[in-house]
């Protein structure tokens, strides 16, 4: 094996390490791949003999030695202090901690605390963020984009469909991750009761008894009312919902909670679904479902009534959980300046983000108006 060659300057910076840095012979040797004889002869080479006797010549050179060694070690135990919280994180963070201290210490002896590599370290300086890291910024910008469009309804299961729809090839778990490093959270509706069943009304049976699930579009029904505030007091909302597709298919607003609001909500769907057989609409046990003008015009326009158990929300799970995405995405801790500014809000998020875009679980992960259309051109209507 043929001995290597190094240059003057390389062999005067060896023996400053040991000198003036104050590591072994050993050390030195073994971290440049050289040997020690090697380093014995750029020594004697080297470094010029002091003109005091052995003795003397020794405790200068232990001294220097000791005070080096203890300067060292000094620095050793005060960095790991200044970074204890990147101690455990990634590379990059580590490097950042380097460069912000390198006027402080030097930057190979915090590569060695933080055991990284140098090498890494300068090609980082020249590149601090990783292809990686680039694209996530990217999605990023996006994620936060779907986020605000669903009102922050939306995790990442959703936001994922999102993405892929626009052509993207990242996964779910790579979204989530973004999601969680930038504190990007789906807003938590509001805590649920126990309810145990209740009586059957008077004016109906509980005939949907939660069949949410029909095979075809205007079988059943489901309708609610709930309330948002304003200043110039309480907005009333009602709302029908086709089970199929969970479409809102009618909606009234009004400061009155009385049956023209459930009526005027069932006029509109009926005017825009026209349902050619009879449809079964459920409903809690509300005055305004129970009232004469309401159950006259169901019948009037072959719709037959079914209402849930008393106090038993559950009966009715899909229009309540309606209004928990409803609450969570328009009305949560919010109040309206005025009615019109609440009954605007509401119209948009009903007819312009909820039927046409919203995603569902039970659509398989579409709107209510893609999952019909796609209904539609399957089954073509007669």
């Amino acid at each position: 094996m043929k001995s290597k060659r190094y240059p003057e300057e390389f062999k005067r910076e060896a023996v400053k390490q040991v000198t003036e840095r104050g590591y072994s012979v050993a050390e030195v040797a073994q971290r440049l791949d050289t040997t020690t004889h090697s380093l014995y002869a750029w020594i004697k080479k080297y470094v010029e003999p002091q003109p005091q006797p052995s003795e003397d010549i020794d405790l200068a050179s232990e001294n220097a030695r000791l005070k080096s060694e203890l300067r060292r070690i000094t620095e050793e135990r005060d960095i790991p202090k200044k970074g204890r919280k990147v101690l455990c994180q990634q590379p990059r963070v580590k490097y950042a901690f380097v460069r912000d201290h390198q006027k402080e210490h030097s930057v190979q002896l915090m590569c060695h605390v933080f055991k990284i590599h140098r090498s890494g370290y300068y090609a980082w300086l020249k590149k601090p963020l990783s292809d990686r890291a680039i694209e996530d910024l990217r999605l990023l910008e996006k994620i936060r984009e779907c986020h605000i469009a669903s009102g922050g309804t939306y995790g990442s299961p959703w936001i994922h469909r999102d993405l892929r729809d626009e052509g993207e090839s990242c996964s779910v778990h790579r979204v989530a991750k973004i999601m969680r490093n930038n504190k990007i959270k789906t807003q938590i509706g509001y805590k649920r009761r126990h309810i145990q069943g209740g009586k059957v009304g008077k004016i109906a049976d509980n005939i949907l008894k939660r069949q949410f699930n029909p095979d075809a579009p205007n079988k059943a029904w489901v309708s609610d009312i709930t309330y948002v505030r304003t200043h110039e007091g309480f907005l009333y909302v009602a709302t029908v919902i086709d089970l199929f597709s969970r479409r809102v298919v009618g909606w009234s607003m009004d400061k009155m909670m009385d049956r023209h609001l459930v009526i005027n909500a069932l006029l509109m769907a009926i005017w825009q679904r026209k349902p050619k057989g009879e449809v079964l609409v459920h409903s809690d046990q509300g005055s305004q479902y129970a009232s004469s003008d309401y159950l006259a015009f169901m019948k009037a326009h072959n719709l037959a009534p079914s209402m849930s158990r008393r106090g038993n929300c559950h009966d009715n799970a899909v229009a309540e959980s309606f209004f928990a995405t409803f609450k969570k995405r328009v009305t949560k801790r919010k109040i309206y300046r005025t009615r019109e500014e609440a009954k605007s809000e509401i119209f948009n998020f009903i007819e312009m983000f909820y039927n046409p875009i919203k995603r569902h679980s039970h659509t398989g992960g579409v709107s209510p108006a893609k999952f019909e259309e796609k209904y539609f051109l399957e089954v073509p209507t007669v």
